[in-house]
């Protein structure tokens, strides 16, 4: 018999309410963070409250259901935090193409395949990049049968597991894993770019349309996320808050997990 002691992770209910009064969120998770917290911990910390409740709604979805995973150091948080159980048989989709991080451990692929190993589930891969040079080669792309098939499966998905990016240099990660230079992120900027998610680019009213970026992404667009039932960000760090808040305006999650710097710093952006 194996017995598990589980350290309690500290929630700031105040802020969670004020985010979901706010921005008509299913849920928020906030964790309280304390001075000499290095931003690793705070990272752990939100990846355990947002791999707490993925916990509890996966217990309840019947086997072979399918979710799907973007990627991002948010992810790989909750992904890290969350317990194996088998027995729930929960099958994974990657909702994006491959990003080809630095760090493969917070890539897609990777992610889908330790998901699915956990959860006794089945792994679904993208085989295609994220981002492309040229609209014309997404759409050749978007003809192939496995590329099809896999948007397909990502689309369908219940639950969708997601970070929040920014075009500022020092956090934007598409700039980490080289596929835009700072002077795409300055051209960004200068169109009104606040951020992304599942690598589709909006401002800071979540707005996407007008971007020629997102011509160049492979993954489900933004309207698809927008139509699954339950959508978890994990995505902290003060260099994200407008991106959180963009993001937040568009309705691209229902559910938030956070820390309470970046919740505050959002609640303020939003009341300006």
């Amino acid at each position: 018999m194996e017995i598990r002691i589980h350290k309690p992770v500290s929630r700031d209910f105040g802020l969670e309410q004020a985010l979901i009064e706010k921005f008509g969120l299913q849920e928020a998770l906030v964790l309280p963070r304390t001075n000499d917290q290095r931003e690793e911990e705070v990272l752990a910390g939100v990846g355990q409250l947002a791999a707490r409740y993925l916990q509890r709604v996966l217990e309840g979805l019947p086997p072979h259901t399918t979710i799907g995973i973007a990627w991002g150091t948010g992810v790989h948080a909750a992904v890290s935090a969350l317990r194996e159980n088998r027995s729930l048989k929960i099958d994974v989709v990657q909702i994006l193409g491959s990003v080809g991080a630095p760090d493969q451990l917070i890539d897609g692929p990777d992610l889908a395949r330790v998901v699915a190993a956990k959860l006794g589930g089945r792994h679904f891969d993208l085989h295609a990049p994220v981002l492309v040079a040229q609209p014309a080669l997404r759409d050749l792309l978007y003809n192939e049968p496995t590329v099809r098939e896999g948007l397909a499966r990502g689309r369908s998905v219940v639950l969708a597991i997601t970070g929040i990016g920014t075009v500022r240099d020092e956090a934007a990660s598409f700039l980490r894993a080289g596929h835009l230079t700072s002077a795409d992120l300055a051209h960004l900027r200068g169109l009104g770019v606040v951020g992304e998610t599942c690598g589709r680019f909006f401002d800071a009213w979540g707005r996407h349309v007008d971007f020629d970026i997102n011509q160049r992404v492979i993954g489900i667009d933004l309207e698809d996320l927008r139509r699954i039932p339950r959508v978890i960000s994990v995505a902290l760090g003060l260099p994200k808050a407008a991106s959180i808040l963009g993001a937040l305006r568009g309705g691209y999650m229902t559910v938030l997990a956070t820390d309470d710097r970046t919740a505050h710093a959002v609640l303020e952006q939003a009341a300006n």
